[in-house]
């Protein structure tokens, strides 16, 4: 990197944490892994969790107990591969295996984000139209512009803050649990106790469940975001040259990975307890789209329940369309050896910003083009969930090899946690071709 790269990196001392971040700063020290959790309950999860909870009711909230020690191993590896390396998955790969290899994961990769794009833009049109009335198609095209513009030309040690402001935006999912009745002893039980059924139905929407929680994407933007902001920091350098960093370092994306992992889990949770206090309670259990809940739960558990469901579509979609473009154009552009980063300026990385404006446009043209949102669920599922299988393999080989890695090589609990999720999606990925 050059001077004037390193210059145009460096973040303003009043948000540097260093190695000793002060409370002031810690809000700061946390980000990459609460944002990804965040970001892990878009309007597509939300479409996700709702048809979960309307379909079976509380057959499957012992789900989210289930994933989160899985999501969490991996996520956390995810982080510590970018700040012991500064480099992201991508760039890794390039630099250790074959680029066939990189290639195949970083096109499905694309694909699989633009089309996650595509549905959460027109949710987030479909909910806004609920909200204020008007046309569908002005709010698609004014959140694909906003979007674009806010991170080519807003930095992100700025724009970065807003987005931690939006995850506020959940909490609308755990205030319409609490506003509708909800039989906790029944609820609570289903939490703690698996009830699994062995019929394709629930085979599908237990995978989906998956899917919907560890995704690539939010492997790719984890760890190329601890990569920028070691860049975007003086006083912090790559683990792997800068050893005696790493105790305060491992702790915070540990700390950071379990409160994103969490919030995200609690989100869910709420979602699928809401649906199916109210949806599936009262007999609606073919629920399609996020919009269709929202507007659903309006007659049966109020206004107010609605309100707070299309809004929370609305924030949510905000936070994780910048997740889903920037790691596309993270993965796309450490592929191609191109200059990466939101924090550089424009000029300085065409490329990079171009695959985001590119990505996002093509998304949001899927609410013109009348797709089906239930076929574009599908497929997003279905290639999330067969890219989650060679990223995952491939990030845990990089993670436990001392050549990549140095002395902090990833092993004991959490390369277990690692390798048995990795196992897991290897099997919903069989369960999606075989369902």
């Amino acid at each position: 990197m050059t001077t004037a790269d390193a210059s145009e990196l460096a973040l303003p001392k009043t948000i540097t944490t260093g190695l000793g971040p002060s409370r002031r700063g810690m809000l700061s020290a946390i980000g990459p892994g609460v944002i990804a959790g965040a970001s892990d309950d878009d309007p597509s999860g939300i479409g996700t969790y709702s048809q979960v909870g309307a379909q079976f009711g509380f057959g499957m909230l012992w789900t989210m107990l289930f994933s989160f020690p899985l999501m969490s191993a991996v996520q956390m590896i995810s982080g510590r591969i970018g700040r012991t390396t500064g480099h992201g998955i991508a760039g890794n790969v390039r630099r250790n295996y074959p680029a066939s290899i990189l290639y195949a994961i970083v096109g499905l990769l694309l694909v699989a984000n633009i089309i996650n794009i595509g549905a959460d833009i027109g949710a987030m049109g479909a909910a806004l139209q609920l909200l204020l009335g008007g046309p569908q198609f002005l709010y698609v095209v004014a959140i694909a512009a906003l979007s674009v513009a806010l991170q080519v030309f807003i930095p992100y040690h700025r724009y970065v803050r807003w987005l931690r402001w939006l995850t506020v935006s959940l909490f609308a999912y755990v205030l319409a649990a609490v506003v509708v009745a909800v039989p906790w002893g029944e609820a609570l039980r289903a939490t703690v106790v698996p009830s699994f059924q062995f019929n394709a139905a629930y085979l599908a929407a237990f995978i989906a469940v998956l899917g919907t929680t560890i995704s690539p994407y939010l492997l790719f933007w984890q760890a190329s975001q601890e990569v920028e902001d070691v860049e975007a920091r003086t006083d912090e350098a790559p683990l792997k040259s800068a050893p005696e960093q790493a105790p305060v370092a491992l702790r915070r994306i540990r700390l950071d990975t379990l409160l994103g992992m969490g919030f995200s889990n609690v989100v869910a949770w709420a979602i699928i307890l809401t649906a199916a206090a109210t949806l599936h309670a009262h007999g609606e259990t073919d629920i399609t789209t996020a919009e269709q809940a929202a507007k659903a739960l309006e007659p049966l558990a109020g206004r107010l329940a609605f309100v707070l469901f299309a809004a929370g579509i609305v924030g949510t979609g905000l936070l994780a369309i910048p997740v889903l473009a920037g790691s596309a154009a993270y993965g796309v552009g450490e592929a191609l050896a191109w200059p990466v980063g939101l924090e550089r300026k424009p000029r300085r990385a065409r490329g990079f910003y171009a695959v985001i404006a590119v990505a996002t446009v093509v998304g949001a043209t899927q609410a013109f083009l009348h797709v089906n949102p239930i076929k574009a669920l599908f497929w997003t599922a279905v290639i999330n969930g067969v890219v989650a299988v060679p990223v995952l393999v491939v990030m845990m080989l990089v993670s436990g090899n001392p050549k990549i890695m140095g002395d902090l090589a990833v092993g004991g609990w959490l390369k277990a946690l690692g390798w048995l999720t990795t196992l897991v999606m290897l099997a919903a990925a069989v369960g999606m071709f075989v369902t």
